[in-house]
């Protein structure tokens, strides 16, 4: 056994049916795809309905179990409405919430402008707030248990450089799990989070550090343990904390970073060293200022 192979026994997930945002693409379909290893049926959503219907057709041909895409915008809530009795309709009942969806840009703040600040800020904190609801609202009057699982990142305690509008609103995610976890432990539904280093996804990291910048920030050398995480291992402790083995972890967020954080806080710090001539031409490379 080693960090690559997948922690639970098997069966772990079974007749739990899942939620998963931002669940079509990266972290969250490798978490996905463990989660239907272990039994368990699933919801994912983002805004592209081809990307989904394709992940679907490659997760249950590959693992089995049930995929049903959802088209939702998660910062319009008559979407997320919407979707929600989809799943209903699919399901019956949902047992668990991986809010994961997000947004970001890597970019001095002062160029940013209002609506780049926004979107970022709608999508994480707006959109993760109105799915829990949502589905928060609904479990408690159906009267059934139910679990959150929050992704946030280790700079929403820190905060960090560069990526202000992020980091401002992962840290409202926080605080929205370890709220709830409090005000809503009465009801069964129990509210964490994880807060993961760098897990190097193909779309993410190339949109974030397009060209040779990948090459030359190399997230690896930050990490103490000296590699950057790999995706099993974050589907691992995601699983563990949907499932009912953590029914005495409520409010708590882990990190799962080597030991990142705590040798230099604040993520995207370092980018202090960037002249300003490349961030001409990354902003150039993206098409448009954001």
């Amino acid at each position: 056994m080693n960090y690559t192979e997948g922690m639970l026994r098997e069966g772990s997930l079974k007749g739990k049916n899942i939620l998963i945002t931002g669940g079509g693409t990266g972290l969250g379909r490798a978490m996905g795809e463990y989660f239907l290893v272990l039994g368990a049926n699933l919801v994912i959503t983002s805004r592209k309905l081809d990307v989904l219907e394709e992940t679907a057709k490659e997760m249950m041909t590959k693992f089995g179990g049930k995929v049903i895409p959802v088209v939702c915008d998660v910062r319009e809530i008559d979407q997320v409405e919407a979707m929600w009795g989809q799943c209903i309709a699919e399901f019956g009942q949902i047992h668990g919430v991986l809010n994961n969806a997000a947004g970001n840009f890597i970019s001095p703040t002062e160029r940013l402008s209002a609506n780049a600040f926004n979107t970022v800020l709608d999508i994480v904190l707006k959109g993760t707030s109105q799915v829990t609801l949502t589905a928060g609202k609904h479990w408690i009057a159906a009267k059934q248990p139910g679990v959150f699982l929050n992704i946030v990142t280790t700079y929403a305690w820190t905060g960090s450089g560069y990526v202000v509008p992020s980091a401002a609103a992962k840290a409202g995610v926080l605080a929205l799990t370890r709220s709830l976890a409090v005000e809503w432990a009465k009801y069964g539904i129990r509210s964490n989070a994880i807060a993961p280093g760098p897990f190097p996804t193909e779309g993410a990291w190339s949109r974030l550090l397009p060209g040779d910048l990948v090459k030359k920030f190399d997230p690896a050398k930050k990490v103490p343990v000296g590699r950057v995480g790999v995706h099993q291992e974050l589907a691992n402790l995601a699983a563990y904390l949907i499932s009912d083995f953590s029914a005495y972890v409520n409010g708590d967020v882990i990190t799962i970073d080597g030991g990142e954080w705590l040798k230099g806080a604040g993520e995207f710090n370092n980018l202090e060293m960037i002249p300003q001539e490349m961030w001409d031409m990354m902003e150039a490379s993206r098409g448009k200022k954001p």
